[in-house]
């Protein structure tokens, strides 16, 4: 399974400490776990800088040398999170071979053990985003928008490089991202099915249905 962030090592101090940038990005990392862990167990609405900050074992004024409230920090780890699922999704599905039916199945699968492997992130940026201001919603927005735009285009380019149906629009590729993201969001709240894995059968008929379905 694939983990967003790994733990990050002590980082050196005096003459063989590593450039500012670098130290910087190793902050920013152990944030971003700080953050999902208070966000995920304490709720948006009672996490505050100060736990954050506590998580991760550094001051607030590191914190806020990255972020300028929880809001920001929320935004920043939604934006990377997203990021490396869309990545990981075209990459799973890239090398899954020919056959269409194999492409979707491996990108289905690799959200799903990404969310599974990472379940304080998940919680975090697809149940706590949903009530934490219209910034963030618009931001929760955007990034679905943006994955179910690179879903659809990856449809037609696999079509015309191995063959097989496309997505009929970027708004087919979106019910499957919106039912994906809601589906994955009711297991982290609820514990129903017992596993996200579970949810594979279900999304992958979703997804080759509307892939088979005829055009209007």
């Amino acid at each position: 399974m694939t983990e967003l962030t790994s733990p990050q090592p002590p980082v050196p101090r005096g003459r063989h400490a590593p450039p500012l940038e670098v130290r910087l990005e190793v902050q920013k990392q152990r944030l971003f776990d700080a953050a999902a862990v208070v966000f995920s167990e304490s709720g948006y609405a009672d996490a505050s800088a100060e736990a954050i900050s506590r998580q991760a074992g550094m001051s607030k004024a590191t914190f806020y040398e990255h972020f300028a409230n929880k809001e920001e920090c929320l935004v920043a780890l939604f934006e990377y999170a997203s990021a490396v699922v869309l990545a990981v999704l075209v990459e799973a599905a890239r090398h899954a071979g020919g056959d269409y039916r194999d492409r979707h199945r491996a990108g289905l699968r690799a959200i799903l053990e990404i969310a599974e492997a990472n379940p304080s992130m998940a919680q975090a940026i697809l149940v706590e985003t949903m009530g934490a201001g219209p910034r963030v919603a618009e931001l929760r927005d955007r990034a679905l928008n943006t994955v179910a735009q690179r879903m659809y285009e990856e449809t037609l380019h696999g079509a015309e490089r191995c063959g097989g149906p496309a997505f009929a629009s970027a708004d087919e590729a979106f019910a499957i991202v919106g039912a994906t993201f809601e589906l994955v969001s009711r297991q982290l709240r609820t514990g129903r099915p017992e596993r996200l894995l579970d949810l594979e059968p279900l999304v992958a008929r979703l997804i080759l249905g509307l892939l088979n379905a005829p055009p209007e």
